[in-house]
């Protein structure tokens, strides 16, 4: 039995397209701490954190980027992970657009760190999201968590751990990425980050790149987060993404790779992140999602 504690997240400031502040909703209309109840798990739902609303910004005069409302998510975020570790739960973020990533593996490094110890990070999306605000061109904040959690970026992102960065690169695996822009590319090389693509994932098939993503991120650390953006999935099995792109996981493979981090018995953290029901069809992509994490959390076919 494992102490879950699901966090909502409806932050939708970091991305140009809307409709994930709605993510965390979807996933409790698909029942999902139910069914993880059914597993025999404990489930302390904390409800939503507060966001901004974009037109209120807008209207205030606030619209540049939203960083500084982002900010305030992200240290809530972190304050709120960090407890969920402290008092023995596993903490699951439920987004929401990923850049919430800077505050939900912040505050569990954060608990980490305080007990003299390091955590591993998989990344499981169609995109690095390691920008930074001077590499990117859209200025959209939900492509550039990795940066921040590696200690690069905005200042005020990339300092909310107490473990400086939140996450050594060295640690980081980056699974089933297919798509990069040329200054991504340069920052993946430039900070030593081991990312496999879907064409190894293709070649070696997804339980080799598993092994060795969770090697990177079980090496020296006490545990894994695993931070899923659903576009890693092909549009196929989750249509209500809004950056879809061909190619990416099917539907076995991501159950696989749920199945091998749970073996592992090392998961401290997930972010389940932009959900976006507004381009869904009949909520699949949010019950694919409750399914997944309940491989993630033991679920066994026999």
């Amino acid at each position: 039995m494992t102490r879950i504690r699901t966090i909502g997240v409806p932050l939708d400031l970091g991305a140009s397209r809307r409709g994930v502040d709605m993510g965390p909703s979807a996933l409790r209309i698909a029942q999902l701490c139910e069914r993880l109840r059914e597993l025999g798990h404990e489930i302390d739902d904390a409800g939503n954190l507060e966001v901004a609303r974009r037109e209120d910004l807008t209207a205030r005069g606030k619209s540049r980027s939203y960083l500084s409302a982002i900010v305030d998510v992200c240290r809530e975020l972190a304050a709120e992970t960090e407890a969920a570790v402290k008092e023995g739960f596993v903490p699951l973020a439920l987004g929401g657009d990923h850049s919430l990533a800077a505050g939900s593996v912040a505050g569990v490094a954060s608990a980490l760190y305080d007990r003299g110890e390091r955590i591993g990070l998989i990344w499981l999306d169609a995109h690095a999201d390691i920008h930074t605000p001077t590499s990117s061109e859209s200025g959209n904040i939900h492509g550039m968590p990795l940066a921040h959690i590696l200690g690069h970026g905005d200042p005020e992102l990339s300092s909310i751990s107490r473990a400086k960065p939140a996450v050594l690169s060295k640690n980081v695996a980056l699974v089933g990425v297919r798509d990069l822009d040329p200054s991504e590319k340069r920052h993946v090389s430039e900070y030593g980050i081991r990312a496999f693509t879907m064409r190894e994932i293709d070649e070696r098939g997804l339980k080799a790149v598993m092994t060795d993503a969770l090697s990177i991120a079980l090496d020296g650390t006490a545990g894994v987060h695993v931070s899923c953006d659903l576009d890693w999935l092909d549009p196929y099995e989750a249509p209500g993404v809004g950056t879809p792109v061909p190619g990416g996981a099917t539907f076995r493979e991501g159950h696989l790779a749920m199945e091998l981090i749970s073996d592992s018995g090392r998961l401290l953290g997930i972010d389940l992140v932009e959900n976006n029901p507004t381009l869904d069809l009949r909520n699949t992509t949010a019950e694919l999602s409750v399914d997944l994490v309940r491989s993630l959390f033991g679920r066994k076919i026999l």
